[in-house]
């Protein structure tokens, strides 16, 4: 059974401003599910809304299990640090339910008792004529022609594209707060490369001269008889290493042959999703198995992992500074270079990856301040916590990972209750400003700081219903679908119409982290397809293109500057395959690509319901190309 999150651990010189432990289990995100709905899970209730603020869709007759996981509106912090999820229903989080369409998936007629809402890229019935659409015309009552599709569709995009955020420049305070105060070099730590005029030199990843991949193996989902925590994958130079049931396992990349096995003694909680250049990351892990008299075991044991040699290389717990003998727990946990840095609502600790010695323990301040959580990679910072759970501050800090000593310091602004650190190099920060974006995504604004000396760059406004990027309402080290690097952000726009009668699409654009400028270019999904940045590699982004019903998936490559996109890999389309594929919500698995594999997986299994009890359900797919 997963850990579940529990009311927080105040500092000692904080108000207790959260509600006593509850007899049951807690609410609170991943491992914390509510009670089942009448008559179990699965049931035909009606689907909860989306925790991004969209109502999931159901097709046809296609049991599956739901997403895992998801990040909702933020609630009052959780030693998880994971969003409370609705009570179970279908298509609830981590629930097996109904399968999610994909973008275009046949559905039956909109408005009819008991039938889903049709999927994008399927005929559905006309709509009302808006913003000057050509009135029916007695030929079969089309909205539109193909034409005039055409025409409105480019239309929406370049207003898409054109109309970007607000941006927020440093000549002055906004209003908002917050030590509004630029670098006039727009430093971001030497990591800037190319620009306008770059000539930038691309990445590792190149095409393969068949870019029709094959299912390199699937994984079946592991039997629990609760939620389960199942967080953590990485793909090394021979190996694809997944978090299972207590236990790390790693699987020979081509074939899914087992290489290893690492036995924990309690769920994993959390997983570093950076790893050494010697291939070694890190986890926090319960400290024992649940049982009846202690059925929610502490995450409070980090530890290393040797990815090559299967090996956990040390655990430990650890004691608050301020003292008391018991182990703290903690919600999350980092990686950069040697140093693992673990944070949660009783403060940070780092340890040496080599051999776990204490390089600095959880501490709160005579102020009450605390290391919320860190962010990892090529630079260490940190979201530090002050004041009350109603009226929090936030400093974002750029750490000297050996010490932990800041380096520099900035202040968010009042009304950010959270901040996510999105990059360390350079560094850049995500927050919902006065809970403005209203979607779940916990993203209005994105700030660029310069860690060297702590000052703001350029504040930039990404409105919720234009850009489609998603980051943890209470995770520090949580976004996911945008990347950074050549001094960009890069980020995916909300789907729109496309070019054909029913498709929609998206595109892939980039901000400026000096000027906060919208760049001209734009990397095109393609009808009906829609694109998910992944990561970087090198100067190029590595982006998932998410297919309609009746296609596999793409990887493509995509030019940092130019914009133009390489193909890597396109999956299969046959049916079992495609369904496959398509029982993995983005949003809520993770998705790695490295030289011609791909896997997605989830985080979070749960119990089979009736509906689901003899479909084939997935851990893991994976796939390749030769």
């Amino acid at each position: 059974m997963t850990q579940p999150p529990q009311p927080p651990q105040q500092p000692p010189n904080e108000p207790q401003n959260t509600p006593p432990t509850p007899a049951g289990p807690p609410s609170g995100g991943f491992g914390a599910p509510q009670d089942p709905p009448p008559g179990g899970f699965g049931q035909p209730t009606p689907p909860p809304a989306d925790p991004f603020g969209k109502q999931p869709q159901q097709p046809p007759a296609a049991p599956q299990d739901a997403p895992a996981g998801g990040y909702g509106t933020p609630p009052p912090p959780s030693p998880g640090g994971y969003p409370t999820p609705p009570a179970p229903q279908p298509n609830g989080y981590g629930y097996p339910q109904a399968a999610q369409q994909g973008y275009g998936y046949p559905q039956g007629p909109a408005g009819q008792p008991g039938m889903p809402q049709q999927g994008y890229g399927y005929p559905t019935q006309p709509m009302q004529p808006q913003y000057g659409a050509p009135q029916p015309d007695g030929n079969g009552g089309k909205k539109f022609t193909t034409q005039m599709q055409i025409i409105v569709a480019a239309a929406v995009a370049v207003v898409l594209i054109i109309g970007a955020g607000v941006i927020y420049a440093s000549t002055g305070d906004d209003g908002k707060g917050g030590g509004n105060e630029a670098s006039s070099s727009g430093s971001t730590g030497g990591e800037a490369k190319g620009g306008e005029s770059g000539g930038l030199a691309g990445g590792d990843e190149k095409a393969p001269a068949n870019t029709k991949s094959q299912v390199a193996f699937q994984l079946p989902e592991p039997v629990v008889t609760d939620i389960t925590t199942v967080m953590g994958s990485w793909l090394t130079d021979k190996a694809y290493v997944k978090s299972g049931v207590a236990e790390i396992t790693a699987y020979d990349r081509d074939k899914g042959t087992k290489l290893w096995s690492i036995p924990l003694p309690g769920e994993v909680c959390s997983a570093s999703r950076h790893m050494s250049e010697d291939y070694r990351t890190a986890i926090v892990f319960e400290e024992t198995k649940a049982t009846k008299e202690n059925k929610y075991p502490s995450c409070n044991q980090v530890g290393a992992i040797d990815l090559t040699a299967g090996k956990l290389l040390w655990s430990k717990g650890v004691t608050s500074a301020t003292g008391g003998d018991k182990q703290i727990r903690f919600d999350e946990v980092t990686l950069s270079g040697t140093t693992v840095a673990a944070g949660g609502t009783s403060g940070g600790a780092a340890f040496k990856l080599e051999d776990g010695a204490e390089l600095w323990k959880p501490k709160v301040g005579a102020d009450g301040c605390y290391d919320r959580g860190y962010g990892g990679g090529e630079a260490l910072a940190v979201v530090r916590k002050c004041g009350t759970y109603d009226s929090p501050q936030l400093t974002v800090q750029a750490l000297n990972p050996t010490t932990g000593a800041p380096l520099s310091s900035f202040q968010m602004p009042a009304g950010v209750d959270y901040a996510s650190i999105v990059s360390t190099k350079p560094l850049v920060v995500a927050a919902d400003v006065g809970d403005t974006a209203g979607d779940g995504s916990s993203i209005s604004d994105f700030f660029s700081i310069d860690a060297a000396t702590g000052k703001l760059i350029v504040r930039i406004s990404a409105d919720a219903e234009q850009y489609a990027a998603r980051c943890g309402s209470t995770e520090v080290e949580r976004c996911q679908n945008l990347a950074v690097g050549n001094n960009r952000l890069y980020l995916p726009t909300e789907n729109h119409d496309g070019t054909s009668e029913y498709g929609e699409t998206n595109e892939v654009v980039a901000f400026d982290l000096t000027t906060g400028k919208l760049l001209g270019g734009r990397a095109d999904a393609g009808d009906r397809y829609s694109l998910i940045p992944l990561r970087m590699d090198g100067t190029n982004v590595i982006a998932y293109k998410e297919p309609p019903y009746d296609k596999g998936g793409q990887i493509v490559s995509i030019d940092g500057e130019t914009f133009k996109q390489t193909l890597l890999m396109e999956n299969p389309s046959n049916e079992a395959v495609r369904e496959a594929e398509r029982r993995f919500s983005t949003d809520h698995s993770e998705l790695l690509y490295s030289d011609g594999h791909f896997f997605k997986s989830k985080i979070l299994v749960s119990k089979r319901s009736v509906v689901d009890a003899d479909d084939k359900l997935y851990l893991v797919v994976g796939y390749r190309t030769d």
